[in-house]
């Protein structure tokens, strides 16, 4: 039986990244009548072998090995090229993260086959069973139509562009993988400095409240903050805010930077530039506030207001406050 192989390596849980490459391949395995098999590679992998059974993975291919704690890119490119050596996969799936970037288009040369970065849907017909993948080109000013007619697909799939697996619990079959050799780890860490998170992470918010260009500076980004708090809301920011030195670039919205879905996204002073515009156009809803009535951000607003946000936004906090 044919197999669709996704990729995890989480440390001992399952992200919401993880989650969106089990739910495409679980979409994908349905349409092309094949098995899913999960590759879980790490220095111990038992954790997430299970929490990948509970969404559904059938087969699931575990490389565990005490070089492979952190993550590296040639020690776990070994790792995969040796699962899909042992599996054979019809297609084989990434999330377009740091990750995903580095070994997709890696893996598909050590296989001798094509990648496809940044995919946005997919599609099979059933008469040839081709897979027919969706992904912008000409920084999101197009979409382009790619088949992969030689297996298997290698592809890494855009942040939030498909739904999270659901719980499905199974008992997978779990197979030890070991490759032939797992080239040494030439980095070491020396540190490790995680930013504090206050509050819902950019990625997961409903609502996203960004602030660009024109704002005019770091302390205009207070109100920005205020907002979003009283919506449940995280605050993002354009390239060139980021650039600016005005907000961390962990805030950066964008194609260089997060993906984000939310319900809602309040584009505050953000032009709206294309590369801008492929990290939020998941959102349900984009509502733009700028001065410039020509800004590009508007054409992909469904609500838009041509003013300063000085103006607009401090009697949209009142109002916000009175309903709250």
């Amino acid at each position: 039986m044919s197999l669709v192989l996704t990729c995890l390596m989480d440390q001992g849980m399952l992200s919401r990244d993880s989650l969106e490459v089990i739910g495409a391949g679980k979409s994908l395995a349905s349409d092309l009548g094949a098995g899913l098999a999960v590759a879980v590679i790490g220095a111990e992998t038992s954790a997430l072998c299970a929490a990948a059974g509970e969404y559904g993975a059938g087969k699931i291919y575990s490389v565990q090995d005490a070089s492979l704690e952190q993550y590296y890119c040639e020690g776990y490119l070994a790792a995969l090229e040796a699962v899909c050596r042992e599996c054979k996969p019809v297609a084989v799936l990434f999330v377009t993260n740091m990750q995903g970037r580095e070994l997709a288009p890696r893996l598909a040369k050590r296989l001798n086959k094509a990648a496809l970065v940044d995919c946005l849907s997919f599609n099979v017909e059933h008469e040839t069973g081709r897979i027919i993948f969706t992904k912008p080109v000409f920084g999101g000013k197009a979409m382009a139509q790619v088949v992969l007619s030689d297996a298997p697909a290698v592809v890494a799939l855009r942040r939030r562009s498909f739904e999270p697996a659901q719980q499905d619990q199974v008992e997978p079959e779990i197979i030890q993988v070991k490759p032939v050799s797992i080239p040494v780890n030439p980095f070491k860490v020396m540190e490790r400095v995680e930013e504090q998170q206050a509050g819902v992470r950019l990625e997961d918010a409903r609502v996203v409240v960004s602030g660009g260009q024109g704002l005019g500076g770091p302390e205009n980004f207070a109100i920005l903050e205020e907002l979003a708090g009283l919506l449940g809301g995280a605050v993002g920011a354009s390239r060139v805010a980021v650039d600016s030195g005005w907000v961390s670039s962990s805030k950066q919205v964008g194609q260089t930077g997060k993906i984000v879905a939310p319900d809602v996204y309040l584009a505050v002073g953000i032009s709206g530039a294309c590369q801008h515009l492929a990290g939020c156009s998941g959102a349900k809803v984009i509502v733009a506030i700028n001065t410039d009535p020509e800004a590009p951000v508007f054409g992909a607003a469904r609500l838009g207001v041509v003013g300063d946000y000085k103006d607009v936004l401090p009697p949209l906090i009142k109002k916000v406050k009175e309903i709250i």
